[in-house]
This record gives structure tokens, sequence and C-alpha cells, in this order.
């Protein structure tokens, strides 16, 4: 059957809806009644309550439009009809909706680990992985069994974040270096320094890199220090807080 478009441009509905939105959805209200003879529900695409509140204004200034000449006569039956469509098309979804499937939740990528040890320099100014012996969370995204290596599992924008509790025993200052690695390779000018202040001078490193990644690549925490007596420190449970971890590592996918 053919369907017949209203005549009403924006500047009309906008003499009886206050708001954008209800213009649109007013619009597009229409365009789902004269579909839901043939389509049926599964193509209907519209906030229903801001399409109703338009719908019942619309009611009571038909008329006045007509009067006034913004619409012809005939036009403006052809509104009131469609908004009496409109308001049993809406009756009619809010029965049903119920029944309709729910949305299935888009799978959030997410990840947290975190090591309970000291983690020592192999040799000054060399870079080695930051490891992870606790796993928190992982969930589209795995750490492998070196401990130090993490894969994601889909393509997108991750945002990876550590924090590292460093330390020292040295009587002087010292230095460590923090960079990203992807696939095996240092991540150009990715990385960071901190000095650590003399004997027991605790410290802690913490920033994020962001990222894009593709499925089944893996990254890692690069770590390096110009003294064997720097390094990550691991702390006990005191009195009134909890254990500090030697290094913390979340990852989290954002686009």
């Amino acid at each position: 059957m053919a369907v017949r478009r209203l005549g009403l441009t924006r500047d009309q509905l906008a003499k009886f809806l206050d708001e954008h939105e209800q213009i649109r959805q007013f619009e597009l209200l229409f365009t789902a009644v004269d579909e839901l003879q043939t389509e049926g529900l599964d193509s209907v695409r519209f906030d229903a309550g801001a399409a109703l509140a338009g719908v019942n204004k619309l009611a009571g200034v038909v008329a006045q439009l007509a009067q006034d000449g913004a619409i012809e006569a005939s036009n403006a039956l052809s509104v009131a009809q469609a908004a009496e469509r409109a308001l049993v098309a809406i009756e009619g979804l809010a029965m049903v909706g119920a029944t309709l499937p729910p949305k299935v939740p888009v799978r959030r990528t997410v990840g947290a680990w975190h090591d309970m040890k000291r983690q020592t320099a192999v040799a000054i100014n060399t870079g080695q992985r930051a490891k992870c012996d606790t796993i928190d969370i992982e969930r589209g995204v795995w750490r492998d069994s070196s401990e130090d290596v993490f894969y994601v599992a889909d393509a997108g924008v991750y945002n990876i974040e550590f924090s590292a509790q460093v330390d020292s025993n040295k009587g002087s200052d010292s230095e460590l270096w923090i960079w990203l690695a992807v696939n095996g390779s240092s991540v150009a000018e990715s990385a960071s320094v901190i000095r650590v202040k003399g004997n027991d001078g605790e410290t802690v490193a913490s920033w994020n890199f962001l990222v894009e990644l593709a499925p089944n690549d893996y990254f890692s925490i690069i770590w390096a220090a110009d003294s064997l007596q720097t390094y990550l420190e691991t702390f006990a449970a005191s009195a009134f807080a909890p254990a500090i971890p030697s290094f913390i590592l979340t990852v989290t996918q954002e686009a």
C-alpha cells in the first residue's frame, strides 16, 4: 500500500514541540508507524517517551494549525489520523516490550595482575620485563606462563597502566627507567626515568600508555636500573595497611 508522506516541516513541528529531540523523535515516529504494517517491531527505532509527548501535544494543535493556514485541512486530517495510529502503536510497543529479546552486553576487555616478590636487575642498564605472579582479573586478555608477557584477544585501543614500588639499598642516588614493549619491540618514545634518593629511598613509579593493538598482540612493561642495588620491592602488611606489591598492572579496552 502506498504511504502518503506528511507535509510538515521542522519549522511547523516547532510550533507545538518545545525541544529539538522531540522534533527528531516525532519525525522518526511517523516513519515507524507507516512501516509497522509491513516491517514489524524489529524495524522500529525511536524513543517512545519523547515521541508520545509530541503526539499528545499534537492532538491539541492540529486544528489550530489548519485554521492558521500552516497546513491544508486535508493534510491536518492526515496528521490527526497518523497521530491516532502512533498512539496505538506506542501502546502496543509498551505491551510487548517485556517479551522483546534482551540486549547482549558488549564484552569489555579488562585485566589486572600484581606481583609479591622483590624483582632485581639482572645487569645494570639492561632492560627486563616486569613480572606479575598473581592474576586478579582476566577477561579478553591474559598473561602467559612467563608471568611477564600479556596478550589481548581483540583489536582495539587499550589503556595500559602500572604501578612499581621502587627501592634501593645504595648509599647514593640511582636511576630507574621504565618503558613499553609491544610484540617484543620497544615502543618508540615511551620511556621515562625516575631518581631514587639513596638508601631506603622508596618511591612509586606509576603512569599509563594508550596503544592500539591487533588480535593476539602482546605487550610487556620493561625496566632497567643503573645499579644492581636498585629494585622493585614488596612489603608485608602492617597493622594499619595491606601488603604492598612490587608491581601492579592493569589493562582496559577503551575503543
